[in-house]
C-alpha cells in the first residue's frame, strides 16, 4: 500500500507540475457546464414573424396579437404580396410568415372551418418542428377564446336561448412533471456530468501512461519491485479522485447557477459515478495500450467519445433512432449512466427504480476495467 501511495503522490506532482493542467482539470469542466447550460439550448425564442393580413378585421388583428403576446414571436414587418415572403426569408432572415386569408373573421363568426397559413423556414428541421408546435398551441387557444366570447355574446343578446346555445369548447389543462418550465438547462446539466467524467478520466489516464512511455520512465518503474497491479492503481487513483472532485464542482454549479436541484440521493449518485469511473479508467488504460503517442491517444479517445455520446440519448431520445442503432446503445455504458444521473437529479429515483442500470453499469465496469488491466499488465511484462 505504501508503494501505491508513493505512486499516487508522484502522479499528482507530475500532473500539476504543468500549471495548464489545473485549468484543464478544474476550470474547463465548469466552463463547459456553463456553455452547455446557457448556449446549447433547445428552447426557441425570438422567432421573427411577418404578417400578410388579407382579412384586415378585428379578429385577424387579435390573432396577430396572440402570436406577439405569446413571448415566442417577434413582429418584424407586414407583407403585401407573395413575392415579399421569399424576400423576408432571404433578406430579413425571417423565421415564419403568418398568412390570414380573406373571410377569416366571417368563417369564425359562422362557426365554420376558418383557414390560415403559417410558412416556416425549414432549413433547421428541429427548429421548424418546435415553431410548428408553438403555432398549434397559439391557434388552438385563440379559437377557443373566440368561440367562448361568441357564445357569451349570443347568450347576452338572446337570454331566452341561453340553454340552446352550447358550442363545444375544449380547454385542455397541460402539466409537465420534473421540468415544468421545459428549460433546456435542466435537461443538459445532469448529462454534462457523464460527458466530463468520460472525457477527463479516460483521456488523462491514457495520456499519463503514454507520457511515462514517451519520456522513458516506464522502463525505470518496471525494474523496481513495484508490481503491475500496484502501478495500475497508482496511475488511476489520482484521476479517480479528480473525477469525484469534478462531480462535486458540477453539482454545486448546477444547483446554484442553473437551479437544478438534486431530488434524489447524493450518496447514490456518487456510487453510480464510482461504477462509471471503472469503465472510463479501464478505457483509458486500453487506449494507452493501442497508442504510441499522446496525440494518438487523444485521437482514439475522441473517436470513441463521439459515437458514445450520440448513442447515449444525451441529445436525442433513443426511441427515435433506427432499430439497429437502438440495439447498439445497449453496448454503450454512457447510456446507463445517463439514465441514472437524470433519474436521480430530476425524478428523485432510488435504487429500486434504477437497479437494472446499476447492474449493467457494474458489469461493464468490471469487464472493461478487468480486460484492460490484463492487457496492460501483459504489455508491462
Amino acid at each position: 500500500m505504501i508503494r501505491i501511495l508513493y505512486l499516487i503522490k508522484k502522479e499528482f506532482i507530475q500532473t500539476f507540475r504543468d500549471r495548464r493542467m489545473v485549468g484543464l482539470i478544474f476550470i474547463a469542466p465548469v466552463f463547459q457546464l456553463v456553455i452547455f447550460g446557457f448556449a446549447v439550448t433547445m428552447d426557441v425564442e425570438h422567432i421573427y414573424l411577418a404578417v400578410w393580413d388579407r382579412d384586415r378585421s378585428q379578429q385577424s388583428r387579435e390573432l396577430v396579437r396572440s402570436f406577439v403576446n405569446s413571448g415566442y414571436f417577434e413582429y418584424k414587418r407586414t407583407i403585401d404580396g407573395q413575392r415579399d415572403i421569399e424576400a423576408f426569408f432571404l433578406e430579413d432572415r425571417g423565421d415564419a410568415v403568418l398568412v390570414i386569408p380573406p373571410g377569416f373573421s366571417k368563417d369564425l363568426a359562422r362557426v365554420r372551418t376558418a383557414s390560415l397559413q403559417v410558412i416556416i423556414d425549414g432549413t433547421n428541421s428541429n427548429y421548424a418542428t418546435i415553431v410548428s408546435g408553438y403555432v398549434d398551441g397559439i391557434v388552438t387557444t385563440f379559437v377557443q377564446k373566440s368561440l367562448k366570447s361568441m357564445v357569451n355574446l349570443m347568450r347576452a343578446q338572446v337570454p331566452e336561448a341561453a340553454g340552446a346555445v352550447s358550442l363545444p369548447i375544449l380547454n385542455p389543462e397541460i402539466r409537465v412533471w420534473y421540468n415544468p418550465n421545459l428549460e433546456s438547462s435542466v435537461f443538459m446539466v445532469p448529462g454534462v456530468i457523464c460527458l466530463l467524467l468520460m472525457v477527463i478520466t479516460a483521456l488523462l489516464t491514457s495520456l499519463a501512461v503514454i507520457r511515462e512511455r514517451e519520456i522513458g520512465t516506464i522502463e525505470h518503474i518496471i525494474v523496481t519491485p513495484i508490481k503491475p497491479y500496484q502501478f495500475i492503481l497508482g496511475k488511476i487513483a489520482p484521476f479517480a479522485i479528480i473525477g469525484f472532485i469534478d462531480v462535486f464542482l458540477i453539482i454545486l454549479v448546477g444547483t446554484y447557477l442553473f437551479e437544478v436541484p438534486v431530488r434524489g440521493s447524493v450518496p447514490l449518485l456518487l456510487v453510480a459515478s464510482a461504477l462509471f469511473l471503472f469503465t472510463t479508467l479501464g478505457l483509458g488504460l486500453f487506449f494507452s495500450t493501442i497508442s504510441h503517442t499522446q496525440q494518438q491517444a487523444m485521437f482514439v479517445t475522441f473517436m470513441f467519445l463521439m459515437p458514445a455520446v450520440l448513442l447515449s440519448g444525451f441529445f436525442y431520445p433513443i426511441s427515435n433512432m433506427p432499430t439497429i442503432f437502438q440495439w447498439l446503445t445497449y453496448a454503450n455504458p454512457l447510456r446507463y449512466f445517463l439514465v441514472i444521473i437524470r433519474g436521480i437529479f430530476l425524478k428523485g429515483n432510488g435504487i429500486d427504480v434504477l437497479m437494472d442500470q446499476f447492474v449493467a453499469l457494474a458489469v461493464f465496469g468490471v469487464v472493461i476495467f478487468g480486460l484492460s488491466s490484463l492487457r496492460f499488465q501483459k504489455r508491462l511484462g
